[in-house]
């Protein structure tokens, strides 16, 4: 197992988790968006989706920027990892997301904090949500979610993809499922983002931390499943089929 891959998956979770979910925290506990929900909303997503991209170019070279326990999963099923390797991806991404929650939680509490009033972009549902939405609903999207978002990972990160635009088609999946899921739940579609968080809040976040690790886990292994049958020869599979053969 390459140490320096295990090494790059954790300071790029604990990256992914201080900046994206820190500006989640300015946005919302703190109100820095102002009284624009949708301010806030859109800030969230874009720090979300641009630290991923920039993460992508900078350490996708070494461990392939996973930073995210379901994107694992979703190598792990579909024959691009082995087990060993993915059980070393998954620690790493893990602690990293704690040691970036814990960063974000002491730097936050040596001024005006409150566990309670300001959180620290916790996913929930429930009284949780804004719309309300219940647990079975909370699951059901981050599986829908976390789907897509794998599905474009697996499929643009193929030797026959274009690997130059790959990150930026990430950063946007990301970007794009911030959008419709942050009202909801507050989108998780990444496990280590979520448990590390929801360790300093405690409380309801950590009673309800189940369905923001399983349900990403389980749409990054049928994210997979649908890869393989969309993609029967994987990685090698070519991006454009010629629809004309040339005559010479």
């Amino acid at each position: 197992m390459n140490v320096r891959s295990l090494l790059a998956e954790a300071v790029g979770t604990a990256l992914l988790v201080f900046l994206a979910v820190g500006t989640a925290t300015l946005s919302f506990g703190y109100r820095f968006a102002g009284s624009s929900f949708s301010a806030g909303v859109v800030a969230t997503a874009l720090a979300f989706g641009v630290v991923q991209l920039v993460l992508v170019y900078a350490i996708g070279p070494i461990s392939g920027c996973h930073i995210n326990p379901s994107v694992t999963m979703g190598f792990l099923v579909s024959g691009r990892m082995s087990l060993d390797d993915a059980l070393g991806y998954w620690i790493a991404q893990f602690v990293g997301g704690i040691a970036g929650a814990a960063a974000l939680f002491g730097i936050f509490n040596a001024g005006l904090y409150s566990r309670s009033a300001v959180g620290l972009g916790a996913n929930g549902y429930g009284s949780h949500s804004n719309i309300r939405i219940n647990a079975g609903g909370a699951f059901a999207f981050e599986v829908i979610i976390t789907f897509v978002f794998v599905f474009v990972i697996l499929a643009v990160t193929r030797h026959a993809a274009n690997a130059i635009v790959a990150g930026i088609v990430i950063g946007v999946a990301l970007t794009i499922v911030h959008l419709v899921g942050i009202p909801i739940d507050g989108t998780s579609v990444n496990p280590a983002r979520s448990l590390g968080p929801a360790l300093f809040v405690g409380s309801s976040a950590l009673k309800q931390i189940w369905v923001f690790i399983l349900a990403p886990l389980v749409g990054g292994a049928l994210s997979a499943m649908a890869f393989t049958f969309m993609y029967p020869e994987g990685e090698l599979e070519a991006t454009v089929e010629p629809a004309v053969e040339v005559q010479t």
